[in-house]
């Protein structure tokens, strides 16, 4: 076959070799960068609207004046499918009511206060959980990167036996390949748990829909809904006639008699207006995995139980875990930072380990120059782009384009890089040594 190609062919069959595993790389890193950052998603809309209207808790009947005002305002609209208020919470003290069309905040009094302006937090959290691509195909891919994170962890296991017994030995001062050997190899060790519970939590989180329309297919004829309510729960059956609104403070106060220990963080108006309308309450169980418990009330404020995701059967626990184990939102503030270092770490393995490789070629004479300085463009090109989102949204407000200057700095950093045809940092390639060259 080779004799069949010529040399111009083969190079470039190389280098688009090349390219496509540097494009997979680099989404690899972009997902464990963008990762770190969004573990601080609550304190980021936080800093995103300053003004906003805080408070630790709310009146039950301030919230009832609170969605009275929202479906109020939407008067000849098309009615809303579902109605969110999102309670204060310890990370996101604000009462946040959220539509199908709007979403706003309210003060204290139930009085709507301001528009919710938080896209950049949005945007952030959507090129981690999806690349900014539609949630589907977004989400099915960084599951399979998540996948890929659990291969890369095992077979580096198995491919350095002697990986944990160097596990604190550090040759740093050194100014080549096995000081970035070393830090690869050390710091993938440190991380190895975190990492490979994180890569299981987003594979799980990312083939969400693969499985659910999967499972749906081979089981439910196609319900997706169906299949997933063992898990979650169903939705009650729909009746569009009209009727008037359900009140929340009956179900604020059911919740506060009968479960003290529950902090309310959402109630979910379901079909508010009409005659199958029902309200669910989340509530966050102090020292528990889950994200919460799924409470459900007639529109007349009777309680018709719960899901059963914090005292159900183990696979419903287990369901309703992944998210927070995930994203660290559980432990508050410390775990929080426990996450940022070590989601950084793991950026610096996946950065140096692609390092590692181009140097392997390098000194075995293939060297990729535009690669190498594309990889350097990439590196630091994606926590820049990020950087230039925030200071866009701090700058000039909530309504920029951040998908387009996100990607345009970044394929920026790249092309510049690319163009100077060397790497952003000399690095000495020594002579091939057993001791690092495996």
């Amino acid at each position: 076959m080779s004799a069949l190609l010529s040399k111009d062919t083969v190079r470039r069959g190389v280098a688009a070799h090349s390219a496509i595993g540097l494009v997979c790389c680099a989404l690899l890193y972009l997902i464990c960068v963008s990762g770190s950052a969004i573990v601080l998603y609550e304190e980021f809309q936080r800093l995103e609207q300053l003004d906003a209207p805080e408070m630790e808790s709310i009146a039950p009947q301030a919230v009832d004046r609170a969605v009275a005002a929202v479906v109020a305002s939407e008067a000849g609209e098309p009615p809303t499918t579902h109605l969110y208020v999102h309670m204060p919470t310890e990370a996101l003290p604000r009462t946040t009511i959220t539509t199908d069309t709007q979403a706003v905040h309210v003060d204290a009094d139930g009085a709507i206060a301001a528009p919710e302006e938080n896209a950049w937090s949005e945007f952030l959290l959507a090129l981690h959980y999806r690349l900014n691509l539609p949630p589907v195909w977004g989400m099915t891919l960084v599951g399979m990167f998540g996948a890929m994170i659990v291969a890369l962890g095992v077979s580096g296991v198995v491919a350095h036996p002697r990986i944990f017994r160097d596990a604190f030995r550090l040759r740093a001062r050194r100014k080549d390949e096995v000081a970035t050997l070393d830090w690869h190899n050390r710091l993938a060790v440190w991380t190895l748990p975190f990492a490979l519970a994180i890569a299981l939590t987003g594979t799980m989180i990312g083939l969400f829909y693969v499985a659910g329309f999967s499972l749906a297919a081979s089981a439910y004829d196609g319900d997706s809904e169906a299949a997933l309510a063992p898990v979650f729960g169903a939705e009650g059956e729909a009746d569009p006639a009209p009727a008037p609104v359900p009140r929340v403070a009956p179900v604020l106060a059911h919740m506060a008699r009968d479960y003290p220990a529950v902090r309310v963080s959402y109630v979910i108006l379901h079909d508010p207006g009409t005659r199958g309308q029902h309200v669910q309450v989340i509530g966050e169980h102090h020292r528990r995995l889950v994200f919460g418990e799924y409470y459900h009330f007639a529109p007349d404020g009777s309680f018709e139980g719960t899901t059963g995701l914090a005292d159900g059967a183990m696979g419903q626990q287990f369901a309703a875990s992944i998210y927070n184990l995930h994203f660290g939102n559980y432990g508050g503030l410390p775990v929080k930072i426990a996450y940022i270092v070590f989601g950084v770490a793991l950026s610096v393995v996946v950065a140096t380990g692609t390092f590692i490789w181009l140097d392997k070629q390098a000194r075995k004479g293939r060297p990729r120059p535009l690669v190498h300085a594309g990889w350097w463009g990439v590196t630091l090109g994606v926590p820049l782009a990020i950087l230039a989102t925030l200071l866009a949204r701090l700058a000039l407000g909530n309504g920029e384009p951040f998908v387009a200057i996100f990607w345009a700095v970044t394929l920026a950093a790249v092309g510049l890089a690319i163009a100077q045809r060397r790497p952003w940092a000399k690095r000495r390639l020594p002579p091939a040594n057993p001791e690092y060259a495996r």
